[in-house]
């Protein structure tokens, strides 16, 4: 295994893991900051009017986003061992 073959490895996992987890990230905080316009707004301090919903929201969006994660995480694995050859040498 090269240098560069374990730098372009490295490179499409980590872009994989920024793609997978981008958009329950961006779910969250927008709703984060929604609720905390919200709490600005109408003087409300409870901690867990900002925990409740990031949580529902991350956990629906996780349910809902599954089917394609799981698509995208098969095909760079299929990708992986197709040129599991590669790397032993």
């Amino acid at each position: 295994m090269t240098e560069y073959t374990l730098y372009e490895l490295f490179k499409e996992t980590f872009f994989l893991c920024l793609l997978l987890s981008a958009p329950v990230l961006i779910l969250g905080m927008l709703i984060g900051v929604a609720v905390s316009i919200f709490q600005t707004a109408t003087s409300i301090q409870e901690q867990s009017l900002t925990f409740i919903p990031k949580l529902l929201i991350t956990g629906m969006a996780m349910i809902w986003l599954a089917p394609w994660m799981l698509t995208k995480l098969m095909t760079f694995t299929y990708q992986l061992l197709g040129q599991l050859q590669n790397f032993a040498r």
